[in-house]
């Protein structure tokens, strides 16, 4: 697991990454998917809460979907209902981190098959919450980087499920500082990609090539401070930092994925399945097959 205790990056460095970096590897912070895009689909209305069971080798969780996420709750429903992840794996797991499936290419896959690029052929628009996050048991989709998917559209099939770990206070300060961080290097990387701003891109690769940090420090801090008006600073609530810090979670993913349910039986079942032995790909060496059934609504109708 990624140490994320670490001082937040200096201003030098984060302009090397805004301008020099041209992809994403996928790593063990990164929920990765490769699917293509389609038109929005119309969004069902349902009222009461929506629950399921996963059924695997090392028991059942029970789960409910979100209705402040709709397009990702419809979904999820009408792949249930096709039978769409019947016999799927979940196909990649990283003890303190998350369970991932929904890849349809792993139905069946032979044990040196890749898999993670599956998926119906279309993505779903994000639909990211301050108020759901990443706590033991979150429900959340799979997606491209923000390098290929900056609107962090969700993969239509594969999702993942997290484990992650218990925090600190000053470990979720640090993490507070690492999401504005990334909110900033979004908002300079989209200004400086606009055809009218290509004089200050041009100004920032000259001081990197003269090595003119001074002068590149000038040029941040006056992009800063046109790209972070009106975009909102992030903080965990009080209630999240509870949860982080009894039933732990991955609050590095928050404001960056979305979630759109989560597991509220069977959490022991997630540790089982996160701790399995796996290959260099963090496949499980023995297969763990998923069933997802419907169980209705919550009569209470309340999240």
């Amino acid at each position: 697991m990624k140490d994320f205790t670490n001082a937040p990056r200096t201003i030098a460095t984060v302009v090397m990454t805004l301008v020099l970096t041209v992809g994403l590897a996928q790593t063990k912070t990164n929920i990765h998917s490769t699917v293509k895009t389609l038109p929005d689909d119309k969004v069902t209305s349902i009222e009461k809460e929506i629950h399921f069971d996963i059924y695997t080798s090392y028991g059942t969780m029970k789960g409910k979907l979100y209705n402040s996420t709709p397009k990702h709750r419809d979904n999820f429903v009408k792949l249930i209902n096709e039978k769409y992840f019947d016999s799927l794996l979940f196909h990649r797991v990283i003890s303190q981190f998350m369970i991932q499936g929904g890849d349809p290419e792993s139905r069946g896959a032979e044990a040196a098959k890749p898999l993670g690029n599956g998926g119906p052929g279309y993505t779903v628009p994000a639909e990211i919450k301050n108020d759901l996050f990443h706590k033991k048991g979150a429900l959340s989709a799979a997606r491209q980087p923000d390098n290929v998917n900056p609107e962090k559209r969700s993969s239509g099939s594969q999702f993942y499920v997290v484990q992650g770990r218990v925090y600190t206070d000053q470990m979720l300060t640090t993490q507070e500082m690492r999401i504005n961080q990334s909110k900033l290097d979004q908002a300079i990387r989209a200004f400086l990609g606009k055809p009218e701003n290509k004089a200050d891109l041009d100004a920032i690769r000259w001081c990197q090539k003269e090595r003119k940090s001074d002068s590149m420090n000038l040029i941040m801090a006056r992009l800063k401070s046109v790209t972070m008006r009106g975009v909102e600073d992030f903080r965990f609530s009080e209630y999240q930092k509870q949860a982080y810090s009894s039933i732990g979670g991955t609050p590095h993913l928050d404001a960056n994925y979305t979630v759109f349910g989560e597991i509220y039986e069977g959490l022991e079942v997630i540790d089982k399945i996160a701790d399995a032995a796996t290959d260099g790909r963090d496949r499980p060496l023995i297969d763990v097959k998923m069933a997802i059934k419907i169980l209705g609504a919550d009569p209470k109708g309340d999240q």
